[in-house]
């Protein structure tokens, strides 16, 4: 990948579109413009950061390849940190070709690899990865949740927190590094009695922010819930009125589900994939039994399970829900098909009942599950801004670890019956700071950066 080049590519979306946007970065930007559009970049026919109406022709024949808005941002003030340009063109696939082609056989000019723009912004100090992995949850997202949990990472915030941490620990290896340098001269304090509380408070902050239930990941990825129960008792007719849609079939015949059917939902906000399992049930053959194997391994990924019960056997769910433990949500369905007394009974106690063929209580299943959603993920779905979002990342999570134990290891270390020796503090201080610099890309991040760009489109 060569920095010295200048790199183009389709930053919206591929397909016929009104209007198509394509960006360029690097170097030969302003040339390009002025051998495009007939405008030099700065003079005032072409403003930085002005969208102007200009003339795009070829420059080898002089043709018209389309009329469209035309933008100039010079370097250091863009998103790349070097002179970009955009192109707001129709969206024809006749128009775009024309237009590739000519940037392409333009000497120093190529099309751009995935993540190219954004890893561009890393290296000019645009962006820090923290920031640039909240802008690929944020391409990602899906729900409202999941958006404004992206914004506030690319916003910043974590950086912001994990710097603040980072600073406290250089101060604090400063004071170390300043017992062992001048060890023999008269300090007028005790520098290891100041170095210690910011260690602590450090150690202390960290291991709070890792102790989050995996909220941000699960938020990332979704919330699972896995519904479960007895053949026929109204787990994939639940599921269809969930999606609002025929994705599993329903059947009187026993087993008709086999393998786990996943629907992903929106639901208020929040990202959440609704899990359909095989009927659990003895006595299976061996393609339903190992349905029923994968609907148990659902169960015990899932972030909530839903027990389904038959209406017309209550007090009792069947011994299809005796493995229900605490905070699992049991449904009796089929209260359409239960006894007077009975359905009394359930409403006097407050069950959750439906029935999943007259569509009664679907409602209040769903409100329900919002709750328990919102409650498990600790936010709301209009976004509080938490003063540290939530972890996203395994990577942040495997960073955080390691500096908690170097400091861990630190704070055991001083606690000692002996004096500490302070080369082996200052070392444990010195891996705790690397821990914290890879987080943000600060040092040791070429190994890293691979995985973090290659997900990217083309176009960022």
């Amino acid at each position: 990948m060569h920095h010295d080049d200048t790199i183009f590519a389709l930053s919206s979306g591929h397909g016929r579109s009104g209007v198509a946007v394509v960006r360029v970065s690097g170097p030969g930007t302003a040339g390009l413009l002025q051998i495009l559009t007939g405008a030099l970049p700065g003079a005032s026919e072409m403003r930085p950061r002005e969208a102007v109406l200009r003339a795009v022709r070829n420059p080898e024949t002089g043709g018209l390849i389309d009329r469209g808005l035309v933008l100039f941002f010079p370097g250091p003030r863009s998103f790349t940190g070097e002179d970009v340009a955009e192109f707001h063109l129709h969206g024809s696939r006749a128009v775009l070709d024309e237009f590739f082609e000519c940037l392409a056989s333009t000497d120093g000019v190529r099309p751009a690899e995935p993540g190219e723009f954004t890893r561009r912004a890393f290296y000019n100090g645009k962006m820090d990865l923290t920031e640039i992995e909240g802008l690929a949850d944020l391409i990602d997202a899906e729900t409202r949740a999941q958006k404004n949990q992206a914004l506030v990472q690319a916003g910043g915030a974590l950086a912001h927190g994990y710097d603040r941490w980072r600073a406290r620990l250089v101060k604090a290896s400063a004071l170390v590094e300043a017992d062992i340098d001048f060890a023999d001269e008269d300090l007028p304090l005790d520098l290891w009695n100041q170095a210690g509380p910011l260690i602590e408070g450090v150690a202390k902050e960290i291991a709070d922010h890792l102790t989050d239930g995996h909220r941000g990941e699960r938020l990332r990825d979704g919330y699972r819930v896995a519904i479960l129960g007895a053949p026929n008792v109204g787990k994939s007719s639940l599921i269809n009125l969930l999606a609002r849609r025929d994705v599993a079939i329903v059947s009187d015949e026993p087993g008709t589900t086999r393998d786990v059917v996943e629907v992903h939902l929106d639901l208020g906000g929040f990202p959440v994939i609704i899990m359909d399992t095989a009927g659990l049930r003895d006595g299976a053959g061996a393609v339903e039994s190992e349905g029923i194997r994968r609907a148990l391994k659902s169960a015990d990924e899932a972030d909530l399970r839903i027990w389904m019960a038959d209406s017309r056997s209550y007090p009792e769910p069947g011994e299809a829900c005796a493995a229900r433990q605490e905070g699992d949500l049991l449904v009796w369905n089929k209260v359409d098909e239960a006894s007077p007394a009975d359905r009394d009974l359930m409403e006097k106690a407050g069950e959750m009942v439906i029935s999943a063929k007259q569509e009664i209580g679907i409602g209040a299943v769903i409100g329900f599950l919002a709750d328990i959603v919102k409650r498990d993920l600790g936010l709301s779905s209009e976004g509080r801004r938490p003063e540290l979002p939530g972890l996203t990342r395994a990577r942040h999570r495997m960073e955080l670890d390691a500096t908690l134990a170097s400091l861990n290891a630190l704070i055991e270390r001083s606690a000692g019956p002996t004096n500490p020796d302070s080369d082996l503090l200052a070392e444990d201080l010195r891996q705790a700071i690397r821990s914290l610099g890879r987080l943000t890309g600060r040092v040791d991040v070429e190994e890293i950066l691979d995985h973090i760009f290659r997900d990217f489109c083309i176009g960022k």
